[in-house]
């Protein structure tokens, strides 16, 4: 046994001189001590005895060697503030190995971060072409953690992609990509993702996505799952998904920036991830955490964009917003109050609050704010206190600055005053006339339509509720039913024909889904006589039709009754307030000389029986015809 253990000795020493024979005194004690942990482990473990050559136990203890004892270059690298100082450890008499020259170029790429000039001069520099054939020529020697930084570094310095020695660390990396922790693959998501998309790098980039979707399982702290969400989650869907579930294990960690940066990536990919957002909401609700302005914003712009609604959150947004009033700027506040409108969500002290914001930056408010925070005012269907100054101001800011808008950010901002009835006639003129809407008519972009049942909604504003405005309106082809007319009917809407037909008795009683020149569609329309009798609609004339229809006039004392039903989506939250465009709607009914009987979805739930839904209606009618009468 002991000649066996001395002949192992002899072998393993001669062979580890024979790997590094140039190496300083330092060096070969180092070498010794390896040696000797690798006797001392050789001849205590089982498998001592098993053949085999004993390079190979050589080779094993040379790349899994341990890190080397600090030195005095590694100093020298970390206190270094110039790249010259950095460039001059080459070749002045430092025995630089593997790691010494990636550990330099990584402090060369941070202190040329602030610097792109620099970064073509050191792509040239011949010093810092060897710092990378040091690298490349023992590749399989650097260490992990110096592995992701360097490459991070190379994409920082911008080497070129055809580069050998970035080509060669990128595929060491893939090599590696099974051993690596889980913590150097999220540095890689964080650090390089984007720059792999950039450059080209799709196989190492496909590879990575692999790697931390096989492996979330081992994701432990919060701050490294939303780097990786926010760095890579938009690129593999699959990937998503696993992040998600884990952001539910890890949420009650999450502060209130990490909270804000799981929602702001939701909203950025559209992704309404129902459980996550609940998880996020009960705890934005029940811990307290003070909400940076910042933080609030991006809330709000989240929860609007993904259209979730949580009444408690909104009310904290709102009463955590009003102290940050005073310090936001115009942007901050159109961008909140955009937000707010997207979720229906009408806080009264906080909308006068923005009111009161465009008051006293009246001379430096920017048209583009002043306009999203008015469609804002409009969709909410609110009018400030202050309204005349409000509104004076509009008006004082659109006199000289409306044609140089957009052209549909133009009919919005009518649109929108038309909602709070205060267009002026000039400002419809501007809209109204042919050269302005010709460019609208015959679009077939979905935009384009939109933008022009604006058009006709304010052509309706014009016609019905400015008799004293002269021209020019939009012409009687505009008008004319699209195929948008033909949308599906609504649970709430075929209760209410099936309802109304039992009434009537005959179909020519009653026309429903009817299509008027206004730009709105009557859920179901009757004709009542002096006697309070059902008349048959369809003989006699109906100028509000487009095209208009029939010749017989109606006999004295006939009304015309309007059916419209208002669905959940068409209030306010948390309110029976209609919005802006619904309000917009009935004001354009009654003044087209139609009695308006009103079906709120929240009426119509509570009625269990077709009786009662038919009493309902007849109880409805009743008290639209004596409302008229009574006036």
């Amino acid at each position: 046994m002991a000649a066996r253990l001395v002949k192992r000795c002899s072998c393993l020493l001669r062979e580890a001189t024979c790997l590094a024979p140039a190496a300083s005194p330092a060096g070969r004690l180092r070498l010794a001590r390896v040696a000797h942990k690798t006797l001392t482990s050789s001849a205590t473990s089982p498998t001592s005895h098993l053949p085999g050559p004993l390079s190979q136990h050589v080779e094993k203890t040379h790349v899994f060697t341990p890190y080397p004892e600090r030195q005095e270059v590694d100093s020298l690298i970390e206190k270094a503030t110039l790249p010259e100082q950095l460039l001059e450890l080459v070749g002045d008499g430092h025995c630089l190995h593997h790691n010494h020259a990636a550990l330099a170029i990584i402090q060369l790429s941070r202190l040329l971060s602030e610097k792109p000039a620099d970064k073509a001069w050191l792509l040239q520099e011949a010093r810092f072409q060897q710092l990378l054939h040091v690298v490349n020529s023992q590749i399989t020697a650097v260490w992990h953690g110096t592995l992701v930084k360097l490459l991070r570094s190379l994409y920082a310095l911008e080497v070129p992609a055809a580069s050998r020695e970035l080509r060669s660390v990128e595929q060491e990396v893939r090599w590696r990509m099974r051993r690596l922790k889980y913590k150097h693959l999220a540095f890689l998501a964080e650090s390089s993702a984007a720059c792999m998309q950039e450059r080209g790098s799709q196989e190492l980039l496909a590879e990575l996505l692999l790697h931390l979707e096989r492996r979330w399982a081992e994701i432990d702290d919060s701050r490294t799952l939303v780097a990786i969400l926010v760095k890579t989650g938009h690129l593999s869907d699959s990937l998503m998904n696993r992040l998600e579930d884990k952001c539910l294990e890890l949420v009650e960690q999450f502060g209130p920036d990490e909270l804000r940066k799981v929602l702001v990536v939701l909203a950025a990919q559209k992704r309404r991830s129902v459980p996550l957002l609940r998880a996020v909401s009960y705890h934005l609700v029940q811990k307290p955490f003070p909400l940076t302005k910042g933080v609030l914003l991006d809330l709000a712009y989240a929860y609007g964009k993904l259209g979730f609604h949580q009444t408690q959150v909104f009310q904290r947004l709102a009463a955590d917003l009003l102290p940050y009033m005073p310090s936001l700027t115009s942007g901050e506040v159109a961008r909140c109050a955009k937000s707010f409108a997207f979720l229906k969500w009408l806080n009264l002290p906080l909308f006068e609050a923005f009111a009161q914001h465009v008051l006293s930056r009246a001379q430096t408010i920017s048209l583009p704010h002043l306009c999203n925070v008015l469609l804002a005012f409009a969709r909410l269907n609110f009018r400030p206190e202050q309204e005349e100054p409000f509104f004076s101001l509009v008006h004082e800011k659109l006199g000289s600055q409306l044609t140089n808008l957009d052209p549909a950010l133009q009919v919005d901002v009518l649109w929108a005053l038309c909602v709070l009835q205060q267009a002026r006639e000039a400002e419809l003129q501007a809209v109204l006339h042919p050269d302005f809407h010709t460019r609208f008519l015959g679009s077939g972009s979905p935009k384009d339509q939109g933008t022009l049942q604006k058009l006709l909604h304010v052509n309706s504003t014009a016609r019905l509720e400015h008799p004293e405005y002269t021209g020019p309106l939009l012409p009687a082809s505009a008008s004319a039913p699209r195929p948008s007319a033909n949308r599906k009917v609504t649970p709430l809407q075929k209760e209410l024909q099936d309802t109304l037909m039992g009434l009537l008795g005959t179909p020519e009683r009653g026309s429903f889904m009817v299509v008027t020149q206004y730009g709105w569609v009557l859920d179901a329309e009757v004709l009542l006589d002096a006697d309070g009798q059902f008349l048959p609609l369809r003989e006699f004339v109906a100028p509000h039709l487009a095209p208009p229809s029939g010749s017989k006039p109606l006999p004295p004392g006939a009304k015309r009754l309007a059916f419209l039903c208002w669905e959940f989506p068409n209030f306010n939250s948390r309110s029976k307030d209609l919005l802006g465009r619904f309000v917009l709607a009935r004001r354009h009914v009654l003044a087209a000389g139609f009695l308006v009987v009103d079906v709120p979805y929240y009426e119509w739930l509570e009625l269990k029986s077709e009786w009662q839904k038919g009493a309902y209606l007849k109880d409805k009618v009743r008290k639209a015809v004596a409302a008229e009468l009574a006036k």
